[in-house]
C-alpha cells in the first residue's frame, strides 16, 4: 500500500482525502509529526502555496508528500477571499467568523443573489525528497447564499451551493460532496497519476 504524508494538521482535510481515496493508500498527516514546524504560506497563488508546503515537508520527511491549498473565490468581491480564505476574518479566525465576514462584505456591496457567483478551487502539490513531482487542480462553480444552511462540511460549505444543486455543501451527504467537490476533482487526478507511477 502506498503511503502518503499530508502536509496538514487540518483533520477535516485529512478525513476528506481519506474518504475520497479510499483504502488504496495509507494516509498520515502532520499530527503524527509534532516536531515539524508550520510552513509560512508566502505564495500569491494556490499553486505556489501548495508547492511551498509540499516541498518544505518533503525536505524533512522521506516518501511522498501531498499538500493542498484551497479556497473560495467570489466574483463580486474581485476573487476574495481567495488564498486568504482560512484567515479572511483574521489570523486565528474561526470558520464561522470567516463566513460572517463574507456575508457582511456581500451585504455591504448590495450584491443580489443572482450576482453571487463563486467557485471553490483546490491545488494539490505532490513532492518527494525536496522535488516537486506534479500539481493537480480542481474547481467547482456555484453561488453564495445569504445565510448559513446545514451542519456538515467545514469552512464556507454552509453558504456555498454548487451549480446544479439547491443544497449547500453543508447540507449534502459527505459522499455527495466528495463526488462533486473541488478537492475531489484534484484528488482524482492525483490518484490517477500515482497509479500510473506505480506501474
Amino acid at each position: 500500500m502506498l503511503k502518503l504524508l499530508l502536509a496538514t494538521r487540518n483533520a477535516h482535510k485529512t478525513r476528506e482525502l481519506h474518504e475520497i481515496l479510499g483504502d488504496q493508500f495509507e494516509i498520515v498527516d502532520l499530527s503524527a509529526y509534532p516536531e515539524i514546524p508550520e510552513t509560512v504560506e508566502s505564495g500569491m497563488t494556490f499553486e505556489e502555496n501548495a508547492a511551498i508546503k509540499a516541498l518544505a515537508v518533503s525536505k524533512i520527511c522521506h516518501g511522498l508528500v501531498v499538500a493542498d491549498d484551497s479556497g473560495l473565490e467570489v466574483d463580486a468581491l474581485d476573487g476574495a477571499p481567495g488564498i486568504f480564505s482560512a484567515r479572511y476574518a483574521g489570523e486565528n479566525a474561526t470558520d464561522s467568523q470567516n463566513v460572517m465576514k463574507l456575508l457582511r462584505e456581500l451585504a455591504l456591496r448590495n450584491v443580489e443573489n443572482e450576482q453571487r457567483t463563486a467557485r471553490f478551487r483546490c491545488v494539490i502539490a505532490l513532492a518527494r525528497d525536496a522535488e516537486l513531482l506534479q500539481s493537480f487542480e480542481g474547481s467547482v462553480e456555484g453561488s453564495i447564499v445569504s445565510e448559513e444552511r446545514g451542519h456538515g462540511g467545514f469552512g464556507y460549505d454552509p453558504v456555498f451551493v454548487p451549480a446544479g444543486l439547491r443544497q449547500t455543501f453543508a447540507e449534502v451527504l459527505p459522499a455527495e460532496k466528495n463526488r462533486l467537490s473541488h478537492r475531489a476533482r484534484a484528488v482524482a487526478q492525483l490518484a490517477a497519476f500515482l497509479k500510473t507511477e506505480r506501474r
